[in-house]
């Protein structure tokens, strides 16, 4: 089988979804066998430098249109078509309509359906082909059972055409045992002692206003400074805005965005994350921490619950108290962070890219009987 992979949303962004194409490649690189025939061939932006052919199997094809331009759906096809493929997986979403091959396509949560006022006209444009999109291909991935209640309840996607595949955490994330490392990571950012971590982009979706009152509820307790690690989102200014009105401008630190390689190290050096996001269609932040031996805190709402199973302290993100009374619980029984953290990095082991890999592989090969 001839598969191509559409991996040029990565020379744009490697977090997200370009972080999930190149975990996908690698993981197949390890579950493809010679007598297979499997061949892939990796579409790639034409100024994209990053190595995405881990074996004799892939190779690389530049391309020359760019993901989510408005003729992608006239220019792409024309690139494919030369390529002789069967299949074609889209993990962005949105595959090209005309095509010579099969279509699979990965849909990670329908975020752009829940909160339409979050999108851009131009996201609002891509995003809007999903009805399409979902009718046209012969597989569909849903990265949790989640996203796949999402396409059955709001695009009525039949269940036996969604098959769910649930992400892993990259294996950076993992215990770092030389001091030197974090210490470097905590010199660099300025980084206190001990501190209560949020990782994610700053926007309405992340509830970030509701655990800055929570963290404000614990004010008059002896506790660290709570890390805001993220990049600035859409309505920004109103967290912004909140902390100098309830007088937390000194206990809570603004990072801003900060380097993928950076990122393992803050889980470990955080005493708790904090996850209160209103939706995420996997949520790979908690899975992360976990990998890397951190408490979590998360809300118990779509797929977070799918995530974490036992191994955080789950509750309702709408409610302040309650995630105040689940902090100062956490931070003040060591016990209990001893058990989240041996609970969490068992539950993260039973994620892996082999396993999301192997899966995927079967879509593949279902697709092409459809």
């Amino acid at each position: 089988m001839r598969i191509g992979i559409d991996a040029r949303l990565i020379y744009y962004r490697q977090a997200g979804i370009g972080q999930y194409t190149q975990s996908l490649i690698a993981g197949l690189a390890q579950e493809v066998s010679p007598d297979q025939g499997d061949e892939f061939i990796i579409l790639q932006h034409r100024h994209d430098g990053h190595p995405l052919t881990p074996g004799p199997h892939f190779k690389r094809r530049s391309t020359w249109t760019p993901c989510h331009h408005p003729l992608e759906q006239l220019t792409l096809p024309l690139e494919i078509w030369p390529l002789r493929l069967d299949l074609l997986h889209s993990p962005d979403y949105i595959p090209p309509f005309r095509r010579n091959c099969r279509s699979v396509i990965t849909v990670h949560d329908l975020a752009f359906i829940h909160f339409p006022e979050l999108l851009t006209a131009e996201s609002a444009r891509y995003y809007g082909q999903i009805d399409q999109a979902v009718r046209d291909a012969e597989g569909i991935i849903a990265v949790s059972q989640s996203t796949k209640r999402d396409l059955m309840n709001l695009l009525g996607v039949p269940a036996h055409r969604v098959t769910v595949v649930y992400e892993a955490a990259s294996p950076i994330f993992r215990v770092i045992q030389d001091p030197a490392v974090l210490e470097d990571v905590r010199a660099r950012y300025s980084l206190p002692p001990r501190f209560i971590l949020f990782l994610g982009t700053i926007e309405p979706r992340k509830n970030l206003p509701t655990l800055i009152q929570a963290y404000r509820l614990l004010r008059a307790r002896d506790v660290p400074p709570l890390v805001v690690a993220g990049a600035k989102g859409w309505l920004f200014d109103s967290v912004l805005t909140l902390v100098e009105q309830l007088g937390l401008g000194e206990q809570v630190l603004f990072t801003g965005g900060i380097p993928w390689a950076d990122v393992p190290a803050f889980y470990n050096l955080a005493e708790v994350l904090v996850f209160p996001s209103l939706y995420e269609g996997f949520g790979l932040p908690p899975l992360e921490a976990m990998a890397c031996g951190t408490p979590v805190i998360a809300a118990n709402v779509s797929s977070i619950p799918e995530v974490v199973g036992d191994a955080g302290l789950l509750v309702d993100p709408n409610d302040a108290a309650a995630l105040a009374a689940a902090l100062a619980r956490l931070l003040n029984d060591a016990a209990l962070r001893q058990d989240l953290r041996c609970r969490g990095l068992a539950r993260a082991a039973e994620f892996s890219w082999h396993r999301a890999a192997r899966e995927t592989l079967a879509v593949y090969r279902q697709a092409m009987e459809a």
